[in-house]
């Protein structure tokens, strides 16, 4: 790709929302095919094309003619298929494009790169954090984000390896943001959580963009795909674990504290037991509400535990949440067998024994969604069971560590080293090992 790509190209499209009928305000004056347009709309999908008063369309662009224009969505689903799952109305700076997908209507915001930053920092944590942790998750988000549209522009698929499996007796599978094709991005956490611009009013992150803008993390020359979440439970993840068979230096294991120390050989049983059951300092080891609320959004702190967690299931209900995320009846669920542990002591590959079948799962991802009704906080557990009679256990109780993927930067223990005094800098190298920062643009 052309090194200066990104500066012809400064903007990105993000899919917002898809359904049958979508209900906006354009906030101000809008363009539509010359035509100015404002006020309430409402567009729906008739035949696979667009019905918007009385006419029919394939699709419709509507641009603001002065840069304080906005529009607003109504309905619009964020946490999909999260324990926090809700509809918000939000409001977005840029373009609106609707276009029609397979009988649906989707919702795409065009918008520059540096403006969509600035929400998505906002929205994946609260605008009170430090400037440094600000600046850090600038970094990372920028470089995530074009190195996705740099993949898509050259045509990589991501997916690139031989570890997938989908046999009668075992699932190895994973998801990536090569989903989309009709656009860069999403809005929500399956990319990075864009809320519109009602979430991006704090000087502070706004000073964050200014002062990092066009920087980006490097390794090899290539821009890093720059992967984060919430709690690493004290070590971070290989790529491996939770993608593609790939090893990306940048993305290997750190233990998450300081002065650094010796990761312990969590691959195996006892040790990640050990781990597990315990509770060793790490940065992201806190329960310091004012640190935590710079990361967790109202509907994050919901949740109360994440560095170490417990997870109780009775036979009929662990029984039924394999039934329906494996689609297979293997009869009482005797035992939860870890097979392969990365480097954090994630799971990714699961064998569920039954008493009519066994059944093998993977990557940490499906393991988290098999066994939760929404997710698991992360796939990092140890397994006892209580109330056995005869061989088939009455009770499961899962003991876990950390919350999300844990392949690169944890956003808890990131707070946590800004709030201490750590520099953005000092924060993305501890993260990321063997990293540089650059300037993109």
């Amino acid at each position: 790709m052309e090194t200066n790509y990104w500066k012809k190209h400064p903007y990105i499209n993000v899919g917002i929302l898809e359904a049958g009928e979508i209900a906006f305000v354009l906030n101000g004056t809008f363009c539509h095919d010359g035509q100015t347009v404002a006020g309430e709309q409402t567009v729906k999908c008739r035949n696979g094309r667009i019905d918007w008063q009385g006419q029919s369309y394939e699709e419709l662009t509507f641009a603001p003619m002065e840069n304080e224009d906005s529009f607003t969505l109504k309905d619009v689903v964020i946490g999909i298929d999260f324990h926090w799952e809700r509809r918000e109305q939000q409001r977005f700076a840029g373009s609106l494009m609707i276009i029609v997908d397979k009988d649906r209507l989707v919702a795409i915001n065009r918008v520059h790169i540096e403006d969509y930053l600035l929400s998505v920092i906002s929205s994946e944590m609260n605008a009170s954090s430090s400037l440094e942790f600000l600046k850090a998750a600038a970094v990372i988000s920028r470089s995530w984000l074009l190195k996705q549209i740099e993949n898509r522009h050259r045509h990589h698929d991501g997916n690139i390896g031989n570890d997938r499996k989908d046999t009668p007796q075992e699932l190895v599978s994973w998801n990536d943001r090569e989903d989309h094709l009709l656009f860069d991005v999403c809005a929500d956490d399956h990319c990075q959580r864009y809320q519109g611009i009602q979430k991006a009013s704090s000087p502070t992150v706004g000073q964050a963009i200014r002062e990092t803008t066009g920087m980006v993390l490097t390794s090899d020359g290539e821009i890093c795909d720059a992967r984060f979440y919430k709690c690493c439970g004290g070590v971070t993840e290989e790529y491996k674990t939770c993608w593609e068979n790939l090893r990306y230096t940048y993305l290997s294991p750190v233990r998450d504290n300081a002065p650094a120390t010796d990761i312990p050989d969590l691959k195996t049983e006892s040790e990640a037991r050990k781990w597990i059951c315990s509770s060793p300092e790490a940065f992201c080891n806190t329960q310091d509400k004012a640190i935590l609320r710079q990361v967790l959004n109202d509907y994050d702190m919901e949740t109360s535990d994440f560095y170490r967690w417990k997870q109780v299931y009775s036979q009929a209900e662990i029984k039924a949440l394999i039934e329906a995320g494996t689609d297979r009846d293997l009869g009482d669920i005797l035992d939860l067998v870890p097979l392969e542990r990365g480097r954090s002591g994630r799971i990714y590959r699961l064998r569920i024994v039954g008493s009519r079948n066994t059944y093998t799962i993977g990557k940490e991802l499906v393991i988290r969604r098999v066994l939760s009704t929404s997710h698991l906080y992360s796939s990092a557990f140890v397994v006892d069971k209580e109330d056995i009679q005869d061989g088939i256990p009455g009770k499961f109780i899962l003991h876990g560590a950390g919350w999300g993927h844990g392949a690169g930067l944890c956003q808890i223990g990131a707070a946590v080293m800004g709030a201490r005094g750590y520099s953005y800098q000092q924060i993305l190298l501890h993260y990321y090992n063997g990293a540089e920062i650059e300037k993109a643009y």
